[in-house]
């Protein structure tokens, strides 16, 4: 089959999020599995200065584009798959996020940029670029790819289409006005199309018109089509249910598995845990924490927003300190929230350690170092960091909620008893129930034989993308067939 899997970021080019450890490994797998699939991203100026060699494939003239916007070729650091970097320097060549600007607030263009990524990846799906190439499945993702479907059901013969949804808390609202600006078709400002609640809508593009819908994970499935959830799409995504499926995402075992990861201090596995222990000393070190064998470490690598509960670990802050426990935090996000974090590191300095932004080789660090890790998230699409955690055998504690719930098994008599437990899970999005997930941890923490037993099976997990990717052929296989027929 041949696939143009079209994103908004791709690792190692450009990260905000899971999103783009997904478009940078699952292409790979896919082509692992000889199908010809070819990613194309925007050429934003932090992926241009990287440096890698690409080379001029097409120029494209699209509607309200001064210039002609240049489709550059070249492959994916680290892999075989073809890469296409999208190059309107009006639209991309800027400093800072793709998404935002400095302070935070969503660059005022992004219609009219990712309407531009939309445009180009519709060209060169069809083959209007004169590539030579025409793609069989489109593969699309999160609402900036949003405009893609709809514009291949204008297109006689068109390719088909898959739509994923990472994150449904993100839709591209904007208002009539822009919608107007941007010369697209006057009948899709309808409620069959894109118009939702008088404002124009990218995501439900993608939801009214692909063939087939896909989530992150099974559970995140069934929650998008619940009012709780569904952020008013729930009746549209219930009408689908048929054309919907939720596939857990994989992780890149090459790059997150502590027995070859060169970013931490001691590499080990199942049968050399006590070099786990180097790691833990040497990130306390690292964190400026003092070195504590007996005390259970408590890990954060998260967006530090509403959505990942980060609240309720400070609500139950005190508790975890009298319980003697110490605390690492990797992460940046909400002011307010970034300000009680540094608060509370500087009146616990013996027991919290703090890196306020994002630093890759640390994230690593903090995983294999680690004890536990917290993750109380309110909603969790699919999540990755609670899977890198059970293959660094640091125990997640998870609300029960999303990819979190497909991936963790809760400890309870019976799960230990048939060891299948791989750590710790809560229900209420409360203080209280967080609190009583990580004091059975702790409890656990401190009898050896049954942490050690905890940490083996979670290791023993393989959530790898080989299978997400054979599960995303048999989707891909069985859109065509239903084309054909």
């Amino acid at each position: 089959m041949k696939i143009l899997f079209a994103s908004s970021e791709a690792h190692p080019l450009v990260k905000t999020g899971g999103l783009a450890d997904v478009s940078g490994s699952l292409p790979r797998a896919i082509l692992n599995q000889q199908h010809d699939i070819r990613l194309i991203i925007p050429a934003y100026r932090q992926v241009l200065k990287q440096g890698n060699r690409m080379e001029l494939a097409a120029y494209l003239e699209l509607p309200g584009v001064d210039e002609p916007v240049r489709i550059l070729g070249g492959r994916l650091p680290g892999s075989k798959v073809i890469l296409y970097l999208v190059d309107s320097p009006t639209h991309f060549d800027r400093e800072g996020n793709p998404y935002t600007m400095e302070d935070g607030n969503p660059w005022p263009d992004n219609a009219e940029r990712f309407s531009v990524f939309c445009r180009a990846v519709h060209a060169i799906a069809v083959d209007a670029a004169g590539l030579g190439w025409r793609a069989d499945i489109v593969h699309c993702n999160d609402w900036q790819t949003g405009l893609v479907p709809p514009m291949l059901v204008e297109t006689p013969q068109a390719p088909a289409s898959v739509f994923t949804i990472h994150n449904l808390a993100y839709q591209g609202q904007f208002d009539r006005d822009t919608f107007d600006t941007l010369g697209l078709p006057p009948h899709w400002w309808s409620m069959d199309a894109l118009e939702f609640h008088d404002q124009f809508s990218f995501i439900k593009g993608g939801l009214v018109f692909s063939d087939w819908l896909t989530t992150v994970s099974p559970t995140y499935a069934q929650e998008i089509r619940t009012p709780a959830f569904g952020y008013g799409l729930e009746g549209l995504l219930n009408h689908r249910e048929d054309t919907l499926t939720g596939i857990l995402n994989g992780v890149d075992y090459t790059v997150w598995n502590p027995a070859g990861d060169p970013h931490i201090p001691a590499q080990y596995n199942r049968r050399s845990l006590v070099h786990k222990g180097e790691n833990k000393r040497a990130l306390l070190e690292r964190m400026g924490l003092p070195v504590k064998d007996a005390a259970p470490l408590f890990a954060i690598i998260s967006r530090l927003v509403g959505q990942k509960g980060i609240d309720l670990i400070l609500e139950i802050l005190p508790m975890l300190l009298q319980q003697g426990a110490q605390l690492v935090v990797l992460g940046s996000g909400d002011k307010f929230l970034e300000a009680a974090l540094r608060k509370a590191r500087t009146q616990h300095p013996e027991a919290i350690g703090l890196h306020i932004g994002y630093d890759e080789s640390l994230a690593h660090h903090i995983e294999a170092g680690a004890d536990a890790f917290l993750m109380p998230s309110r909603f969790e699409p699919c999540g990755l960091n609670q899977i890198y955690s059970l293959r660094y055998g640091t125990v997640p504690v998870v609300r029960r909620t999303g990819g979190l719930a497909d991936t963790v098994v809760d400890s309870t008599p019976a799960t230990l008893a048939d060891k299948t437990a791989t750590g710790f899970c809560f229900d209420a999005p409360t203080a209280p129930a967080l609190w009583e997930a990580v004091e059975r941890a702790i409890h656990h923490f401190r009898a050896p034989d049954l942490w050690e037993q905890l940490i083996d099976t979670g290791m023993r997990q393989d959530f790898s993308w080989r299978r997400s990717a054979e599960h995303y052929i048999e989707l891909y296989e069985r859109v065509l067939e239903q084309r054909g027929a």
